[in-house]
């Protein structure tokens, strides 16, 4: 059954901040700081990572992202291997000293796109602001007001969210234009090149349309999620592994047909939407329900927001949305040596261009649909929750598992 409850902001799926991951950098740090100022008399600080963030912690750096934010403090990090079953598979716990001293500890949780829960304590959580719990609610509520999904969004959000969301999306071209402008190899020891650049540069006299669509999306989504892989400044959407899928088709559409950027941020407010109601009813963590939860919620969230740009309606939306996720489900997240690289680079580009193909089977489909979103969802929750914890991004299983075989 879906959790049912009440959304909150959609500024919770969008994070400005450091890759290379919302849950294993973004989260253990808003943590780290949160857990600081409750003892910031504190000279000495231990953490202890559990889960999947103690078997991927240091490819994804984490150690580096707690000791950064506690960087005043003298920190002592253990990737601890305790086979515990925990709340959840990313478990922190910190233990605050003062001449030896224990001033007091707190366990936190993080739960994907750089959310955080503190055991026993409401003050991390946001407010909730939609009544409604799902897509089919807002679907009837939209409808019996004849409003649009953005227009929903813009009513619960309040006057702020459309300069919140134009900050986005600068955000995003920047990792776009950053991205495109770089080369050389990305640090890890993989030695995995930079391709966005690469992409942009391959034009031919003779490409088709559609060869060059592929390219350019490619291009884009290459270029925020190399970014990210570099530690540059990204925008969860709704997390950091997959942060390229939005701004790429985003980018592209914007300037194939000379979409404003009130357009986008319309589309943006769409996209969120339908990443707070997969984080709200399901996860977008990889490490509770593999890479479906990161990609599969990505392309979902820009399949939507190309059906707001083109002002397709509720159904149409929906139709989008659910053929993205339904077609993500079950795929595994087995990041090789634990970096947000092989194969999530790839997997972001992909992604962005299966959601211009739900886009257009939506323009045609829709109105023969039998699934709907909510129950993809559930199912993608369901299915993340039967993986195997090999391939919840424990880097134990799959391509991570044959890759470090064959380099040995």
């Amino acid at each position: 059954m879906l959790k049912g409850k009440n959304m909150k902001s959609i500024k919770n799926i969008y994070k400005i901040g450091c890759g290379p991951s919302s849950s294993h950098t973004m989260g253990p740090s808003f943590a780290a700081a949160h857990f600081q100022k409750l003892y910031s008399e504190a000279d000495n600080i231990e953490v202890y990572l559990y889960g999947s963030l103690a078997k991927t912690g240091k490819g994804h750096g984490t150690d580096r992202a707690i000791t950064e934010t506690l960087k005043t403090v003298e920190t002592n990090i253990v990737f601890s291997d305790d086979a515990q079953v925990f709340k959840h598979p990313n478990t922190i716990d910190f233990i605050a000293y003062k001449n030896n001293a224990e001033l007091g500890r707190k366990r936190y949780y993080s739960i994907g796109g750089g959310e955080i829960r503190a055991e026993g304590d409401k003050v991390l959580r946001p407010p909730e602001i939609y009544e409604h719990k799902n897509f089919s609610e807002i679907a009837a509520y939209c409808k019996s007001k004849n409003i649009r999904l953005s227009e929903y969004v813009f009513v619960h959000e309040g006057d702020d969210i459309r300069s919140f969301l134009l900050n986005v999306w600068k955000t995003m071209q920047n990792a776009i234009f950053e991205g495109l402008s770089k080369t050389g190899i990305l640090p890890g020891g993989l030695d995995v090149e930079r391709k966005a650049q690469f992409l942009y540069n391959q034009k031919h006299i003779d490409e088709s349309p559609q060869t060059k669509e592929n390219r350019l999306v490619c291009a884009y989504a290459f270029a925020v999620s190399e970014q990210n892989a570099d530690c540059g400044i990204i925008v969860t959407a709704p997390t950091c592994g997959s942060c390229g899928v939005v701004p790429a088709v985003l980018k592209y559409m914007q300037e194939k047909n000379k979409f404003s950027d009130d357009d986008i941020v319309r589309a943006l407010a769409v996209a969120g939407l339908i990443g707070n109601i997969v984080s709200t009813n399901a996860s977008i963590s990889g490490a509770e329900c593999g890479c479906q939860a990161e990609i599969g919620a990505a392309c979902s969230m820009a399949s939507a927001a190309l059906c707001e740009l083109f002002e397709m309606g509720i159904d149409q939306i929906e139709y989008a949305a659910e053929v993205a996720m339904e077609h993500h489900l079950g795929l595994t997240c087995d990041p090789v040596c634990g970096f947000v690289q092989i194969p999530c680079i790839e997997r972001n580009a992909v992604g962005a261009m299966r959601a211009i193909n739900a886009l257009s089977l939506a323009n045609f489909l829709y109105a023969s649909r039998k699934i709907s979103f909510d129950v993809v969802v559930e199912t993608m929750y369901q299915t993340g929750k039967d993986l195997s914890h090999l391939y919840r991004e424990t880097s134990e299983g799959g391509l991570a598992k044959l890759y470090s075989h064959k380099k040995e």
